[in-house]
């Protein structure tokens, strides 16, 4: 029997490809970001400008998330809703969309629902960074920090985590990513079980070429602005 074709030479090979793997999606995560601050630096300001001009409070978003492991961690994002806006209404929908609970009538079936309705709280240049993307920019910081990939399961705040199945909780076994294969795939149109599955695909079959793969789609995804929410 070839090495190949034994189990167990091929299961004792995966810590050492994973750490390969984790070596150069570090160096690409950092080599792309090194390259793309100082051409996105010009745009992050004005959009800063542009959203204190809009409304009152930070123009950056922060919020704890739970990364890699369950590690906590501050992510960074554009403020794309209004400054007093509490909230209370979304955690209350995430927390039910990640039990497979939102449900909505229509014309005598059940159709699920997929987002929180907070149109009234995104501010007019909220909506062209979620349509755009550019709300993301900030994370960056959170790559270079490794706090993040480029690519990975998008990270979850802790009580959106408290809500997990076992088998949900895999996808915290790799660095969480500003980009994602679900991202791609669905973005805001599956379900939160769909959502785990393609995340759960992805570390199952994680690789460089497949990182690189899943910018480009969601180069095109944004350029489509498919699925935006």
């Amino acid at each position: 029997m070839s090495p190949t074709e034994n189990p167990e030479s091929v299961i004792g090979s995966l810590p050492a490809l994973r750490k390969r793997y984790g070596f150069a999606k570090t160096v690409l995560d950092v080599a792309v970001c090194v390259f793309l601050l100082p051409l996105a630096a010009p745009i992050m300001l004005v959009v800063a400008l542009v959203i204190r001009l809009e409304s009152r409070g930070s123009p950056i978003f922060v919020q704890e998330r739970i990364g890699y492991g369950g590690r906590r961690f501050r992510l960074y994002k554009f403020r794309t809703m209004k400054h007093d806006y509490a909230g209370n209404d979304a955690r209350q929908f995430m927390k039910a969309y990640i039990r497979g609970e939102i449900y909505s009538p229509s014309d005598g079936e059940t159709r699920l629902v997929y987002k929180p309705s907070h149109k009234a709280y995104v501010t007019k240049v909220g909506r062209f960074l979620r349509k755009t993307s550019l709300d993301e920019l900030p994370q960056l910081f959170n790559v270079l920090k490794r706090d993040m990939g480029l690519v990975g399961p998008r990270p979850h705040v802790a009580w959106e985590v408290e809500e997990y199945r076992p088998w949900h909780r895999g996808r915290l076994d790799v660095l969480p990513g500003i980009t994602g294969l679900a991202q791609v795939k669905g973005r805001s149109g599956i379900t939160f079980d769909q959502m785990v599955r393609l995340d759960l695909q992805y570390v199952r079959d994680c690789t460089l070429l497949q990182d690189l793969k899943i910018l480009w789609w969601t180069l095109l995804v944004v350029l489509n602005g498919r699925g935006a929410a």
